[in-house]
């Protein structure tokens, strides 16, 4: 390759380069895949920068696979299905999107048609305007009912921004827009697409995290997937996140702290049986304080070992970055998108 060709490639590249994934998992929206892609090809119609769709079939065992192959013959759109060997849930969906982006942002919104993509354009320029890393939506007028839906929403809401201390109005909202090279830095595992704000918080200050309203529509196809049992679910999660953001590098200091805690008890629980006992002859063979101090003793040294252990699992967790949540069956797209 001659001095005039290298220049000419490297400015191909740069103006084929993607700015911009809208990354959207599906499952089980056959009447409403359609609807979707029209909506988000007119949305980002006026976009000036190379974008793609990257849909996510997770699992569907109606027709929403074979409604958005259809959408592959759409003129200036690049288009990309991820179909999933099965149902992995919508964390594991999303993170099989964030693998296959190419943007240096990287947009993530529902497929049910109620979060509205003619947002995505503004959260794109406030991200980059703001300086943020991510960009979070908040559904100020929601279209949900209130005893199902909003209620257990706001008080997860409240519970996440006291526990993980990144204060946002609205957790759930799964229209986001992030900077690639850091949510990439972040593993999805789990139900764990709620928490991703304190996730991002792990690698990167909460200052560089914000929020701003975007249009909220009533569903029009199909039947939620979620039901108040979701409240239950949100809970345990929350202390898992709250475990991984204080101790996943160092799982040892959680358990060792306890063990540690229950150990010294145990001691002072022993050593005043042991005065009782020896100095002042008293029967300490059937008093509940020396089942609680060996109790306390054998807990500890179980703690401890658990810590141990734990680093252990941790070390490996660390050095293993294959692993993914999810197994893709198949991936379709256009041959020569005119995107």
């Amino acid at each position: 390759m001659n001095h005039i060709e290298e220049p000419v490639k490297a400015m191909t590249e740069a103006v084929e380069a993607i700015a911009l994934s809208v990354v959207v998992p599906v499952f089980n929206e056959e009447e409403s895949v359609g609807p979707l892609v029209t909506r988000i090809q007119e949305a980002m119609a006026a976009f000036s920068k190379p974008w793609e769709l990257i849909l996510i079939d997770d699992g569907s065992t109606d027709q929403t696979l074979p409604n958005a192959r259809r959408e592959l013959s759409r003129p200036d759109l690049r288009l990309k299905i991820i179909e999933l060997q099965k149902n992995f849930g919508q964390t594991a969906a999303m993170q099989a999107g964030i693998d296959a982006a190419a943007g240096r942002l990287i947009a993530t919104l529902d497929g049910d048609l109620q979060n509205d993509p003619a947002d995505i354009p503004r959260m794109v320029e406030a991200i980059e305007e703001r300086g943020l890393d991510l960009l979070v939506g908040w559904r100020k007028n929601r279209r949900d009912g209130l005893i199902l839906r909003k209620i257990p929403s706001w008080c997860a809401n409240f519970l996440i921004g006291k526990i993980t201390g990144v204060k946002l109005h609205d957790y759930g909202c799964s229209l986001k827009i992030y900077r690639s090279s850091i949510i990439k830095q972040v593993k999805l595992m789990g139900e764990m697409h709620r928490f991703i704000p304190a996730w991002v918080a792990g690698v990167v200050p909460s200052s560089r995290i914000g929020e701003m309203p975007v249009t909220h529509h009533a569903r029009h196809f199909g039947t939620s997937k979620y039901g108040i049992s979701r409240t239950f679910r949100v809970i345990l999660d929350l202390l898992a996140v709250l475990f991984f953001m204080r101790y996943k590098a160092r799982p040892g200091h959680f358990f060792g702290s306890i063990g540690l805690a229950a150990g010294g008890l145990s001691g002072l629980i022993l050593f005043y049986l042991a005065i009782d006992k020896f100095i002042f002859g008293n029967d300490i063979g059937t008093r509940p304080m020396l089942l609680v101090g060996v109790m306390l003793f054998l807990s500890s040294i179980q703690l401890i070992t658990t810590g141990i252990l734990s680093e252990m699992m941790a070390r490996a967790y660390f050095n293993d970055d294959e692993t993914t949540s999810y197994i893709v069956r198949q991936v379709f797209e256009q041959e020569r998108p005119n995107a």
